[in-house]
């Protein structure tokens, strides 16, 4: 499996592309919908894309930086029609983001086509072929959004770009393996980070992305979870969405399997991190820390950690004081929230 991808994969992945895109023109000419119906949108793609082909199979030595300027500057002079300009424009927002890195991961991917759309958007709305304004979202887990992507996000966000970046955040690399990201409670019982004898857990707290975030200044940043009829989950995201800029969703998103609770717990999981105040429900709306829900009475944390297998060892003889340093965090970081928004 990929999980990386460099100079010369690229190199091939663009060839690979071109070759197929050639092979489809006619097909694409019969579909006449992109982007207006004009019947020759598959040769006008295929004219731009081979453009940028004959550079890019001329390369030796591939790196990200110099094939970037190979598709970029070879689909801008090869560009045909409409459908020609607005590929040329797609490959110059992705090549925008890629040409700083070695290799791309899944997060620099995904932030490099939200680039190339964003970029072709603009592109067509200078020349006035878009009236109506588009708003562009990306997800990310936590893994690729708390660590291996926080470089491209947090560029992202200091570029100022109209989107909106949703965290789906189950406090681990679930997909691959359940192993702990900075992301992860502490104590919690990963495969990286396995409770036993010589070990409690994962040592480190878990990253304030939130907060990382809000740090950007941008105008935008709340978290949020799936709490009663999702009422705060609605509210926000629309805020996010309709709000001018950049804007930054992190989401709980409790993971039955790795989490180790009852799937039909969901909703009573996510009520107790709230109620506890692990996971506290706030906004930071243009530089205002605001909380959204206070519980009427706050429990110990004891309560969302006792449903959950991968807290188990917490609560044997002996790791009372373990319990205590959990909820000492907790409290600190509430009492830090709650100052911030009596500001």
């Amino acid at each position: 499996m990929i999980t990386n991808i460099d100079g010369k994969t690229l190199q091939k992945m663009f060839l690979a592309g071109a070759k197929s895109l050639e092979a489809k023109k006619e097909w694409i000419n019969e579909l006449n919908v992109f982007p207006v119906p004009d019947g020759d949108t598959g040769t006008n793609m295929s004219l731009t894309i081979m453009s940028a082909a004959s550079e890019v199979s001329s390369i030796k030595d591939p790196t990200l930086a110099n094939l970037s300027k190979a598709i970029s500057s070879g689909s801008l002079r090869g560009a045909r029609g409409n459908s020609g300009v607005i590929l040329s424009q797609l490959f110059r927002g992705f090549t925008k983001e890629v040409k700083q890195y070695d290799t791309i991961d899944a997060v620099i991917l995904a932030n490099a086509c939200e680039r190339a759309v964003e970029t072709a958007y603009k592109a067509l709305k200078k020349r006035g072929k878009i009236d109506a304004p588009y708003k562009f979202i990306t997800f990310g887990g936590d893994g690729g959004t708390y660590d291996i992507g926080l470089q491209s996000l947090s560029g992202a966000m200091e570029r100022g770009h109209d989107m909106v970046y949703v965290c789906y955040d189950n406090g681990a690399y679930m997909n691959t393996g359940i192993q702990r990201s900075s992301a992860t409670p502490m104590y919690a019982d990963t495969t990286t980070t396995p409770a036993g004898s010589c070990s409690d857990g994962k040592p480190q707290i878990r990253k304030d992305l939130v907060a990382v975030m809000a740090a950007h200044n941008i105008p935008y940043t709340a978290q949020t979870t799936f709490m009663g009829n999702l009422k705060d989950l609605y509210v926000k995201s629309e805020k996010a969405i309709y709000t001018e800029g950049p804007a930054f969703l992190n989401i709980m998103a409790p993971c039955p399997r790795g989490w180790r609770f009852e799937a039909a717990d969901m909703a009573k999981i996510c009520k107790l991190a709230v109620d506890t105040c692990y996971w506290p429900m706030f906004e930071v709306d243009h530089g205002k820390w605001i909380i959204n829900y206070e519980p009427k009475k706050k429990l110990p944390i004891e309560d969302f950690l006792r449903p959950q297998g991968r807290f188990k060892h917490l609560f044997k003889k002996g790791n009372e004081h373990l319990l205590e340093l959990f909820q000492a965090e907790v409290d600190r970081r509430w009492e830090e929230l709650q100052a911030k928004a009596n500001m």
